[in-house]
């Protein structure tokens, strides 16, 4: 998921690797408090939520409010998609 988040944040360098695995693991966090369940194969949409929460998250980014309105976009489509909670399991 690193590798991926560097990509798209256009960072080739370790120096912020600290940083963005814990951005990474907020978003986690902050999927899970909305009540994803991550799958133990992370897809694609999630991973996207994921690189979407690290670009909003990290610096000062310029376009912070599209970046933040995206994502919790993302994150509403998941929390309502089948397959992402456990709520109708009980």
């Amino acid at each position: 998921m690193l590798a991926k988040v560097k990509m798209a944040l256009r960072i080739k360098t370790t120096a912020y690797d600290d940083e963005l695995t814990s951005l990474i693991n907020a978003a986690k966090l902050d999927l899970g408090v909305a009540g994803v369940e991550l799958p133990d194969t992370i897809d694609d949409l999630v991973t996207r939520a994921i690189i979407t929460y690290c670009k909003m998250s990290f610096g000062l980014p310029e376009d912070y409010d599209r970046l933040k309105m995206s994502y919790d976009e993302q994150k509403a489509q998941l929390v309502t998609a089948t397959g992402y909670t456990d709520w109708l399991e009980v």
